[in-house]
């Protein structure tokens, strides 16, 4: 399989969403692919109720946005890692070639069509 666009395709989603990531989150200082997001910082005897409670809304949106975009960049950078291995575009379950309109609709597949909704199970 030829895999260079992939690659390309793939290294630009990471920037990406690495970029994304950086405007709502900062690295955990103890595993580099954790992302943990960014607060503002209210000082607790000074904040008006009003401002902790809009503060702590705005937080829990962060957290599920930061979740949603550390995993697509968890997988974005596993896909990269299946392209060095040369196990890119090869089924997790099956061990079959994933479906070319697969991975154009998802570039960071890990399974064929057929176990698409199997791939959240895998580790």
């Amino acid at each position: 399989m030829e895999t260079e666009s992939y690659k390309i395709a793939l290294e630009g989603e990471l920037t990406e969403v690495t970029r994304l990531l950086e405007e709502v989150a900062a690295r955990d200082p103890k595993d580099a692919h954790n992302w943990v997001p960014k607060t503002d910082d209210i000082a607790a005897d000074e904040a008006d109720e009003i401002d902790v409670a809009d503060k702590t809304e705005a937080w829990a949106e962060r957290t599920g946005e930061v979740a949603e975009l550390e995993r697509r960049y968890n997988d974005v950078r596993r896909a990269l890692e299946r392209i060095e291995k040369g196990t890119y575009g090869i089924c997790e379950i099956s061990g079959h070639p994933i479906e070319t309109a697969r991975l154009e609709a998802n570039l960071a597949a890990r399974t064929c069509i057929a176990h698409k909704d199997e791939e959240d199970t895998l580790s």
